[in-house]
């Protein structure tokens, strides 16, 4: 059924569905927002957000916070990093790993002190109220 058709066959319960689907985003950025969300689905990538949404840290550092080994750890840092979740930047020999300053970042540390009914420990995380 192409998108025309689909169209042709909405039942109208005035509810302005012709439009609601005119806004609606497209495939691919339905999938982008479901890698993001995947991140969270691992408790181990949760621990870790949780983490760098609070302190600049090394992979060392990561590893030993949340019991792993470095190379599992850099293993869920490159997916955080690929869904922009995260950022870093080098230091000398050093990688230090920080939650992205994005809007979708922001928006999931808040989210994340929200669950685990805490206040934000870093105070250089700008606010998230105008989110």
């Amino acid at each position: 059924m192409n998108d025309s058709s689909a169209k042709t066959n909405l039942h109208n319960h005035n509810q302005n569905i012709e439009k609601i689907l005119e806004a609606m985003p497209q495939e691919k950025d339905f999938f982008k927002a479901s890698d993001i969300f995947q991140q969270l689905c691992d408790p181990t990538r949760l621990r870790i957000l949780w983490l760098l949404a609070h302190s600049e840290e090394c992979v060392n550092n990561i590893a030993c916070a949340v019991g792993m080994s470095t190379s599992a750890v850099s293993h869920h840092l490159r997916n955080l990093r690929q869904t922009g979740l995260i950022v870093n930047h080098r230091c000398g020999k050093e990688i230090y790993y920080k939650l992205a300053e994005t809007k979708t970042a922001l928006l999931i540390h808040k989210m994340i002190d929200d669950v685990f009914e805490m206040e934000c420990l870093a105070s250089h995380i700008k606010s998230t109220d105008s989110i």
